[in-house]
Parts: structure tokens; sequence; C-alpha cells
């Protein structure tokens, strides 16, 4: 289960660059907009805030994968520690959208499904 929990966290570290790569890099893209359902005037207001949001979700990003890479070379207890704090952050994060926007909850759960499946996963594979 450990095995199980690390490579959803993956995805879930694959999965918040991702969403980096669109509120940081090609926010006020097309594509991105019709994404994220703004218009190129809200795009343009709210760049500077969604290219913070970005990093954000970079930072998770990487706090997961560092984790993943020390319980993968024998670190267990800190790339827990680590795995536990960005994707428990992923999934809380995804909380705080749904409660904040319900209009979101398709969001939400692309972006909280992955890393909660990770955490509870990763936690009974530790606990067994």
């Amino acid at each position: 289960m450990v095995t199980a929990g690390l490579v959803l966290a993956a995805f879930a570290s694959a999965l918040h660059v991702y969403i980096f790569v669109l509120e940081s890099v090609l926010w006020t893209a097309p594509r991105t907009r019709a994404t994220f359902g703004t218009t190129a005037d809200d795009a343009a207001a709210t760049k500077e805030l969604a290219f913070n949001q970005g990093f954000y979700n970079l930072f998770l990003a990487i706090v997961t994968a560092v984790g993943i890479v020390a319980v993968a070379v024998g670190a267990t207890a800190v790339g827990a520690a680590l795995v536990f704090a960005g994707a428990g952050s992923m999934v809380l994060a995804a909380a705080v959208l749904l409660i904040s926007s319900p209009d979101k909850a398709r969001a939400a759960l692309t972006q909280g499904t992955l890393p909660l499946l990770a955490v509870l996963l990763l936690a009974l594979g530790l606990a067994l």
C-alpha cells in the first residue's frame, strides 16, 4: 500500500505542476481561460493573483515529490512526513475550494482526489 500511496502522490504532484503552468505561465491564454471559466478582462485583472497561486501549487508538488524520493531511498519517516504535508495540503486546499465555491466542485474533486487517496493509502501502508 505504501507504493500505491506514493504512486498516487506522484500523480497528484504532476497534476499540481500542470496547475502551476496554467496559473503562472498560461493564465491569459484562451484555452486556460476556458478551463477556468474566465474572460480576457478577468484573466488580465487576476494575473498577479494567479501567478502567486500557481507557485503555491508548484511548492506543494515539490514537497510531495521530495517526500516520495526520501521514502524511496529509505528515509521513510522524513519522506512520509513530507508526503503527508504536501499531499495533505493539496487535500485541504481542495476542501477550501469546495466550501468557498461550491460551483467549482468539479475542480475541487479533480485537485483533491489523488492526494486524498495517496494520504489514505500511505497511512494504511505505514500502519500495517
